[in-house]
């Protein structure tokens, strides 16, 4: 499983999934994590880049809503508590449990 995780520069969230993911993966061997920065609206629009943080398993973005649009801004994803700056700890279990099936 390849997890790609998607910001900018000046994001306030995309440490904390950042940290998240490492958390979820422990002990895992069959994910590897590549950090990848994206610094132009272009870039962002060539990307589909939904928004910092953006986190994709095997190139899907598992939280895209088909809606979100592409670009450089702040995103949000919906939890159980509610709008939050990264998913939560369990919905990245879940999304990493159904890439692995």
């Amino acid at each position: 499983m390849e997890i790609t995780l998607q910001y900018f520069d000046g994001c306030p969230n995309w440490e904390i999934l950042d940290h998240r993911i490492a958390e979820a993966l422990h002990g895992r061997t069959d994910a590897s994590i590549i950090r990848q920065r994206v610094g132009t609206t272009e870039e962002a629009v060539r990307l589909g880049f939904h928004g910092s943080p953006t986190i994709l398993i095997d190139g899907i973005d598992p939280f895209a809503e088909p809606s979100a649009p592409v670009g450089l801004a702040c995103r949000v994803f919906r939890t159980p508590n509610g709008l939050a700056g990264s998913p939560t700890l369990e919905q990245l279990h879940a999304v990493f449990s159904e890439a692995r099936s």
